[in-house]
């Protein structure tokens, strides 16, 4: 980790700069304002009454748009996970302005100082947000996830609800978590075991904002965050079971690294000293290593970057959609105040299991979501990488000169890359002839906020 002050504005003003390139909108439009203001009022006519029910949301200490709230059931030698989620169809017209804005923008979009939120704020972090200890609407999930962590879908219903706590992941305790909730975790843990999945959660990169400062750091998820995103993997699979047994959906899709990327990712393996068996295929590897530990966090890294990114893709017949690090076929149904195309697997999903076909305007929506969803997710990872090359050019601005330890991560068709050793910053060499895996010093030739790159160069 290191902090970051902006006496300057350096990082202020390089914030605002990244906004003007990607010419992201400040605001909505007064006709999409409008529109939520209207929808915010309607009554929840066609929701059934679950308030009696103890859900909880467990998030970042900083969220409110809230998607998901649970509650756990305990029933014989079943977990049954009463999964709600954001109703956002319930306020959001096919074809009018909110909709047309939202198929603009394809999800939110995050920055250090802020985000560009897919809908109104009134509408994402109030009327739709499953803030606690106020009536919202949602779509109930309940999913029996059995000893073997098999998950099944029994009901999806329209429903309101009341949350009964707002938890943290930086805070929370296991005494405010419903019972159940650590079985039904390591029951999602053997299940993956059992497929041969290969879902991690290496550090992040990243900048925090603080009151008085950022983070420039490499951060590994909360305990809290890893047990969470258990429970959207249950849902989610056995969404997409469903979903594929009506043969319609919309799926998130990986291929497996391919076999040049596996031998780059042994040398740096070797380089870290990390031991990798050669009888030992990537996904089990991958299971094995530790973020906690830096030299496993590097490795954790290099693998997400030699691994070809997700899409989507519709049901189409004959073809089995399927994610490789899940080792299954899997839809995103958990955050439709974020992403759009949430929106649409959950309502159809609503249809399937109740026994009615999926409307038009849903099947069209599946068919033209990849690209929308596939523009938006390329611009998040921009902005992503732009604050994170603005933080990392501040951070060595005055330092040119110096020399550093490094490990080269991964080399592609633009050169080595490479983990600076003791430092949270992630750089490119060029003119470098280096392999993947070796442990080098590097002296630092660039840092240059304004354009935000950084540049460095082998010392023999």
């Amino acid at each position: 980790m290191k902090a970051l002050r902006d006496p300057g504005q350096i990082l202020t003003d390089g914030l605002a700069a990244i906004r003007l390139q990607y010419q992201l909108p400040d605001s909505f439009l007064p006709e999409v304002l409008a529109e939520a203001e209207a929808a915010v009022q309607r009554p929840l006519s066609d929701h059934i009454d679950k308030t009696e029910m103890h859900f909880v949301t467990l998030d970042p200490a900083s969220s409110m748009d809230l998607d998901q709230a649970f509650s756990i059931q305990i029933r014989g030698g079943d977990i049954v996970l009463h999964y709600a989620i954001a109703d956002v169809a319930w306020f959001v017209d096919d074809g009018g302005a909110m909709d047309i804005e939202a198929w603009a923008r394809g999800t939110s979009q995050y920055l250090p100082d802020g985000k560009v939120s897919l809908y109104p704020q009134i509408l994402s972090e109030g009327a739709a947000s499953l803030l606690p200890d106020v009536v919202r609407p949602a779509i109930l999930f309940s999913t029996a996830v059995a000893a073997d962590g098999i998950a099944t879908l029994e009901a999806v219903e329209r429903v309101k609800i009341r949350s009964r706590a707002k938890l943290a992941y930086e805070t929370v305790d296991l005494s405010e978590l419903p019972e159940g909730f650590e079985e039904l975790n390591r029951r999602v843990a053997l299940a993956e075991d059992q497929r041969g999945a290969h879902r991690s959660d290496p550090p992040e990169q990243e900048v925090v904002a603080h009151d008085d400062h950022y983070d420039l750091r490499l951060s590994p998820q909360e305990p809290a965050e890893a047990q969470n995103a258990a429970l959207s993997l249950a849902n989610n699979l056995a969404v997409a079971d469903a979903l594929l047994k009506h043969r319609t959906g919309l799926f998130r899709v990986m291929p497996e690294p391919e076999g040049w990327a596996l031998k780059r990712l042994r040398n740096t393996a070797k380089a870290l000293g990390i031991d990798w068996p050669k009888d030992r295929e990537a996904p089990a590897m991958e299971r094995l290593l530790d973020p906690a530990d830096k030299n496993q966090a590097a490795l954790l890294l290099a693998i997400r970057h030699a691994s070809p990114g997700a899409s989507y893709a519709p049901f189409a017949a004959g073809v089995t959609p399927w994610h490789a690090a899940m080792a299954a076929s899997y839809a995103h149904a958990t955050a439709p105040l974020r992403r759009l195309a949430d929106r649409y697997v959950v309502m159809a999903t609503y249809a399937v299991a109740n026994g009615r076909p999926v409307p038009p305007a849903i099947l069209d929506a599946f068919a033209r979501l990849p690209k929308v969803m596939a523009r938006a997710d390329a611009l998040g990872g921009n902005l992503q990488r732009a604050a994170i090359d603005l933080a990392e050019a501040i951070v060595l601005k005055d330092r040119i000169g110096e020399m550093f330890k490094a490990v080269v991560t991964d080399v592609d068709q633009r050169g080595p890359r490479i983990q600076l050793c003791g430092l949270p910053v992630v750089g490119r060499l060029k003119d470098a002839e280096v392999e993947a895996g070796a442990a080098i010093r590097v002296r630092l030739d660039l840092a240059d906020p304004e354009t935000r790159k950084i540049g460095f160069s082998v010392v023999a």
